[in-house]
C-alpha cells in the first residue's frame, strides 16, 4: 500500500484510485519545477582579462536567451559570470568559443549559489542604514523574547547606547517543552515595529511557519529561521520567495555543507540577502549549551560569499561565557553577533540564564572594540 507524504492526502476511506496517468498526459506543474531545479547546473565563465564591456554583455545576451540565470561578478583582476540552467541545455564547449571567454568551469560543489566558485566577491547585506558584512562587525542584541512593550523599548533603548544595530527579540518562539512561553505572536511584532520606531533600530525576528512569512515580513526587517527550522524546506523555499532579507541559523547538529545547502534554497529563490549564524553544535558537553564551533567562520569563509555572524549567547547557555566567545568571534573573522540582553535576566520568561544584563552588555562592547581593530574589523 503506497505511504500518504509529500503532500498526498491520506487515503484511507477514499474512493478507488483512478487509472495511472499515461506517459503523453502532462506533468504536474509542481513536479516540473522540482525537475527544473533539480537537473539545474552551475558553470562559471571566466572572462579574458582586457574583454571589453560589448563582449561581456553578449554573453549575458547568449546565456539568457538560451533560458540561464547569469550573475556577474567584476573583481580587479577578472570578471566571471556565474551560470544557472537545465544541464541538459548547457554546452560548455559553445560558450567557451564565444569572444572574450578565456574559460568555463563546472561548479562540482552541492552549493552552487552559495558557493564561492560561483561568487568570488563578498556578499554585504544592507538593512536600512546597517551593512553586513564588508569589514564591519555588526551588533543585534536584545531579549530572547518580547514580553511587553516597557520591557522591549528599555531595553532596546540600552542596547543602542552600548552601540547595538539592530534590536533582536522573539515574537514567536520554538520551545522544547510545550508548557514553556511560546511568544506573543501578532503583538510581540507590533511591540517591535513599536521599539524601531522609538528607538530607530532595525529588527530581526524568527519566523516559524510558511503561513507567518508574509506578516512576519510586513513588521521584521530580517527574518530569521532558527536552529529547528534550518531544514523546513518549505519554510526556506517561502523566505526565498520575499525580498527581505534572511539570518539563517545553522542546526544544532547540522554540518557546514547542510547549512549551506539550506542557504541555496534560499538563494535559488532569487533572494541573495541571507546572512549565515553559528549558533553552536549538540556534543557530548555538559558544561556548555552547545559547543560553538569557531571554526565554522573561517570554513564558511573559504567556501562561501555569504556573511556569518556568531550567537554566543545559545552556544554557551551561560552568560558567564558569553563575552569570551564574542570575544573570540571577533579574531575569528565573523561579520557580526546576535547577543541576549535582559534588564532582569532572573525575571525573563526565556533563556534569562544566558542573557547579559545591560551593564554587561555595555562592557563587552568595550572590550571588543580593541580586539576588532587589531584584525581590522569595525565594531558595531
Amino acid at each position: 500500500m503506497p505511504t500518504p507524504g509529500f503532500g498526498e492526502a491520506s487515503r484511507r476511506g477514499a474512493s478507488p484510485e483512478p487509472p495511472a496517468p499515461s506517459r503523453v498526459e502532462a506533468v504536474q506543474p509542481e513536479l516540473a519545477e522540482y525537475d527544473s531545479i533539480r537537473r539545474r547546473e552551475a558553470v562559471i565563465v571566466v572572462m579574458r582579462s582586457g574583454s571589453t564591456l560589448k563582449e561581456t554583455s553578449h554573453i549575458l545576451k547568449v546565456i539568457e536567451k538560451d533560458g540561464f540565470k547569469a550573475h556577474l561578478s567584476r573583481g580587479e583582476d577578472a570578471t566571471i559570470i556565474g551560470v544557472i540552467g537545465d544541464e541538459r541545455k548547457f554546452d560548455g564547449a559553445n560558450f567557451a568559443t564565444l569572444p572574450g571567454v578565456e574559460r568555463v568551469i563546472p561548479i562540482l560543489k552541492p552549493f552552487k549559489l552559495a558557493s564561492r566558485d560561483f561568487q568570488p566577491k563578498d556578499t554585504v547585506v544592507r538593512v536600512d542604514s546597517v551593512t553586513i558584512g564588508a569589514g564591519r562587525f555588526t551588533v543585534m542584541a536584545g531579549p530572547c523574547a518580547v514580553e511587553s512593550l516597557e520591557q522591549t523599548i528599555e531595553i532596546a533603548r540600552s542596547v543602542k547606547r552600548a552601540g547595538a544595530v539592530i534590536l533582536r527579540g522573539g515574537a514567536f518562539k520554538p520551545r522544547t517543552s510545550p508548557y514553556s512561553f511560546q511568544g506573543l505572536g501578532r503583538k510581540g511584532l507590533e511591540i517591535l515595529a513599536a521599539a524601531k520606531k522609538e528607538t530607530g533600530l532595525s529588527i530581526v525576528t524568527e519566523v516559524m511557519s510558511v503561513e507567518d512569512v508574509p506578516l512576519v515580513a510586513q513588521y521584521a526587517d530580517i527574518l530569521q529561521i532558527g536552529a529547528r527550522n534550518m531544514q523546513n524546506f518549505n519554510l526556506l523555499d517561502a523566505c526565498g520567495r520575499q525580498s527581505k532579507p534572511v539570518l539563517l541559523k545553522r542546526g544544532m547538529m547540522s554540518t557546514i555543507e547542510e547549512l549551506l545547502l539550506s542557504a541555496e534554497y534560499i538563494l535559488s529563490r532569487d533572494n541573495r540577502n541571507v546572512i549565515l549564524c553559528e549558533r553552536g553544535i549538540r556534543t557530548f558537553e555538559k558544561y556548555t549549551r552547545n559547543t560553538l564551533d569557531i571554526a565554522a567562520v573561517p570554513v564558511v569563509k573559504k567556501l562561501s560569499h555569504l556573511p556569518i555572524i556568531i550567537d554566543p549567547s545559545h552556544a554557551a547557555g551561560v552568560r558567564d561565557y558569553v563575552p569570551a566567545l564574542a570575544k573570540a568571534s571577533v579574531a575569528a573573522g565573523a561579520d557580526g553577533m546576535i547577543v541576549e540582553v535582559h534588564s532582569h535576566p532572573d525575571q525573563a520568561l526565556c533563556d534569562g540564564q544566558e542573557s547579559l544584563t545591560p551593564q554587561e552588555f555595555d562592557a563587552l562592547m568595550k572590550d571588543l572594540r580593541p580586539i576588532a581593530e587589531a584584525v581590522g574589523r569595525d565594531a558595531r
